[in-house]
């Protein structure tokens, strides 16, 4: 059996982009509209906070696992792909936390 990916739950969520809403809860949420994907991604991040302060192992994996759904919700719907992020992160990765800190903060006008 092979490891599961977020890459294979974002081709699960692009493929569900072309169902109904009536068939798909991801569906539903991008013919919702940005606001609503992004209020569902705000909220299972606010619960996965919530649990963290609990320590409530269970709770921490069960809302990670709705924070990762939500946000490649969010990039499908924003037409970001996933690489695109992973490119994003393997950039910072090549950079101290200070220095991609104030790097960001030069890049604003």
């Amino acid at each position: 059996m092979t490891a599961f990916t977020l890459d294979d739950l974002a081709a699960i969520i692009a493929a569900r982009s072309g169902s109904t809403a009536e068939a798909s809860y991801t569906k539903s949420l991008l013919d919702a509209g940005p606001a609503r994907a992004a209020k569902k991604l705000g909220e299972e991040a606010v619960e996965l906070v919530i649990a963290a302060v609990e320590g409530d192992r269970k709770a921490i994996a069960s809302e990670s696992a709705d924070l990762l759904y939500h946000l490649l919700v969010v990039l499908q719907q924003g037409g970001v792909a996933l690489s695109e992020v992973l490119a994003e992160l393997e950039r910072r990765t090549n950079l101290s936390g200070h220095q991609e800190k104030a790097a960001r903060k030069s890049d604003l006008p």
